[in-house]
């Protein structure tokens, strides 16, 4: 039985196990996108690095409004879709 403690390390500690660029543009990949302007994975990655519990969102849209990045500046984001067409190719989803 493993002890509590390296528990929540193996849980802090969750790599993805595969990766696929995103086709279309949803939600989830608004989000991702967001998070992978800031220089992180995605949520789970953010949550990690930056020790939070939970992410400002829009309470209208469900985006994320801010982050932190790894320099401690913040990103602001809009409440509306920020990633564009263009842009939906360059969104990696991590399948964990």
């Amino acid at each position: 039985k493993m002890s509590e403690v390296s528990e929540v390390m193996t849980k802090a500690d969750i790599k993805p196990k595969s990766i696929h660029r995103a086709k279309i543009w949803s939600d989830d990949v608004e989000n991702l996108y967001r998070f992978q302007q800031a220089g992180y994975r995605d949520e789970v990655e953010y949550k990690q690095v930056k020790k939070v519990d939970k992410v400002e969102c829009w309470s209208e849209t469900g985006f994320v409004k801010k982050l932190q990045r790894r320099d401690n500046t913040f990103y602001y984001y809009n409440r509306q879709r920020e990633c564009e067409d263009k842009d939906v190719h360059k969104v990696k989803v991590y399948v964990y």
